[in-house]
């Protein structure tokens, strides 16, 4: 084999047995052909997939891989230096309002107000985003009640540990009760307890969202995903079941090593 035909086969996709991506009607994700290049370097180049309507795919990558940047490039929050990033069917460059009303977004380290507390947080940003007062107190008391924040809301968010900051960040994005949402890392900083919630949340809103999860933790994704999308180098290098994925190795830990090292 040629070292171009070696290079080619590491950087193909692979694809689950009947992987179909365009048999659930109108995607509610895609990526296509995104790139983002910095100089020299490129952050992830290529990386196409479609996630629809009730999925739950978790994106898994090792450090560097350019998950967080593809992520970004989803919500419209970095542009592609070529490619277009679509949400419910709005482009993310040409349409980026229209897609974020759809769009409920975690950054691995979302940007908080550490002088206010949870629901005055909350109700700034659900008046930011036109709700009106009914909706948003019957809004904020939704993602309260779901995100377990009830006996931290008056405590300023600067006073409230990792675990508790990521859940009120979690809040956040579930707040204007999105289609779609993109979590990176959601489960960083918490207790093997509240792990155990979140997952069971995704789970729930996965039966009607469509959500997109980054994760470390592979546990997880046995958990909660059928579906795993996988980047290293900044290239797509599997996209199909959880399952498929799992047994062309010893179990998803090996099949992840194998994918993402070059030993």
């Amino acid at each position: 084999m040629t070292s171009d035909e070696q290079t080619n086969g590491q950087n193909a996709v692979q694809t689950a047995p009947g992987q179909t991506s365009d048999s659930h009607g109108s995607p509610m994700i895609e990526a296509d052909c995104l790139s983002k290049f910095y100089g020299v370097f490129t952050a992830c180049r290529d990386v196409s997939f479609k996630l629809h309507q009730g999925e739950l795919v978790a994106f898994l990558g090792p450090n560097g891989a350019g998950k967080s940047t593809a992520m970004k490039l989803l919500t419209g929050y970095l542009a592609p230096s070529t490619g277009i990033a679509w949400i419910a069917g709005h482009n993310m460059s040409s349409d980026r309002l229209a897609g974020s009303a759809q769009l409920g977004y975690l950054p691995e380290n979302g940007p908080l107000y550490p002088d206010m507390t949870p629901i005055g947080l909350l109700d700034f940003f659900a008046e930011a985003r036109g709700m009106s007062p009914a909706h948003r107190a019957e809004q904020i008391e939704v993602v309260i009640d779901l995100c377990a924040l009830s006996t931290v809301v008056h405590k300023p968010i600067g006073k409230l540990s990792k675990g508790f900051r990521q859940r009120v960040g979690m809040a956040l994005a579930l707040l204007h009760d999105p289609e779609v949402l993109i979590l990176d890392e959601p489960t960083a900083g918490l207790d093997p307890n509240q792990i155990q919630e979140v997952r069971e949340t995704m789970r729930r809103l996965g039966k009607e969202k469509t959500i997109l999860l980054s994760t470390h933790i592979l546990q997880e994704v046995e958990a909660m995903a059928s579906r795993v999308i996988v980047i290293n180098e900044g290239r797509l290098v599997y996209d199909g079941s959880v399952d498929e994925l799992s047994s062309r190795a010893d179990g998803l830990d090996d099949a992840f090593r194998q994918m993402t090292t070059s030993d």
